[in-house]
């Protein structure tokens, strides 16, 4: 997109005024307007958007599903969470030294850190990192280890392949997550973990996998029990991908009718019997907030247990940071849905 100053006559691009947006979004969060007419409304001292083009989902335009789906406008400090996110994994692993990788397939990728406890036969947490499709590894979480271990559980990461590598395919990523599950539930007493008591949990890009992991037809695709999994927390992630397809992130993923009917867990709820909590910041996108509230009405109007946790004042990193604290609002919520206490 390209946008010229005023003093050429010309319009500037949203983007340009999106520092401006931030400012609002106390009042949105609010519900005193949505975020939609925070982005389309709000013009800064001196530009004036350029005109709203054609509507291509709800009431977005090309531009505003783009913004949407980005999250780097939204958290300016994305940067420095991930710094404190390493510090704390750096001490993390000091204290409770490095965690057994073990391979659950054949890809050099396909590995998971776990984090034991002294405890015997405990539950067992898998966490499916984020980061847009495109980033991320296990190694990242280790600040998250210590909230499980320290309350009797065990915490494992999983690594799998970006987007990248597997030539824009969401439907390897979701093969390979669901195969790191099925490993987790069939080996889990060889690590000290109980197999009737597996949950997973996601941030952002790995919640939207973390949804296809809960809506699984384990019998049919496995051969394991259909409550295989026990529990999930999902947060900040997107559980119908058809708008998501029509944003910025189709020039990385190659989205197709059949990925897209797929892997929108919104769309397989009748698979989906067990608990989930879904959570959300106040200061995430208006798309990251509406497919949270909506997949947990959804999971609610379907007759299923769901508890949608709105976190005031976080951004899309920030929220993240609470699953690694027992006392924060995900490291609380996902310890009391494996029955744990802080440690």
């Amino acid at each position: 997109m390209s946008s010229t100053d005023l003093k050429d006559g010309a319009y500037i691009s949203r983007r340009k005024v999106l520092g401006g947006v931030l400012a609002l979004g106390a009042v949105a969060a609010a519900g005193m307007v949505s975020a939609q007419q925070v982005i389309q409304n709000f013009v800064p001292p001196g530009m004036v958007p350029k005109p709203k083009g054609v509507r291509v989902f709800m009431d977005y335009d090309k531009d505003e599903i783009d913004w949407a789906y980005d999250q780097a406008p939204w958290a300016r400090n994305a940067g420095e969470v991930a710094k404190r996110n390493a510090q704390k994994s750096a001490a993390a692993l000091e204290r409770l030294g490095p965690p057994r990788r073990l391979a659950y397939g054949p890809k050099d990728i396909e590995k998971l850190d776990i984090y034991t406890t002294q405890r015997p036969n405990a539950p067992i947490n898998v966490f499916i990192h984020g980061g847009a499709w495109q980033t991320g590894d296990a190694k990242g979480a280790a600040y998250m280890s210590e909230t499980f271990v320290d309350a009797g559980g065990i915490f494992i990461a999983l690594d799998f392949n970006n987007v990248g590598a597997v030539d824009g395919n969401l439907l390897v990523m979701a093969d390979q997550v669901r195969r790191a599950v099925a490993w987790v539930k069939r080996n889990a007493a060889s690590f000290g973990g109980d197999p009737e008591r597996v949950y997973v949990s996601g941030t952002s890009s790995g919640a939207h996998l973390a949804g296809v992991v809960l809506t699984t037809d384990w019998q049919k695709d496995f051969g394991l029990p259909a409550d295989t999994v026990k529990g999930g927390l999902c947060c900040s992630g997107m559980y119908e991908l058809y708008p998501v397809s029509l944003s910025a992130r189709a020039g990385y993923v190659k989205f197709t009718p059949e990925m897209i009917e797929r892997l929108s867990s919104q769309r397989h709820l009748d698979r989906l019997d067990v608990p989930v909590v879904v959570a959300h910041g106040t200061l995430e996108t208006p798309e990251f907030q509406r497919q949270n509230r909506e997949f947990a009405a959804a999971v609610k109007a379907a007759g299923k247990p769901v508890t949608l946790l709105v976190g005031q004042g976080y951004n899309h990193f920030e929220m993240f940071e609470t699953l690694g604290n027992p006392y924060g609002l995900l490291g609380r919520a996902m310890l009391n849905l494996m029955k744990l206490r802080p440690g």
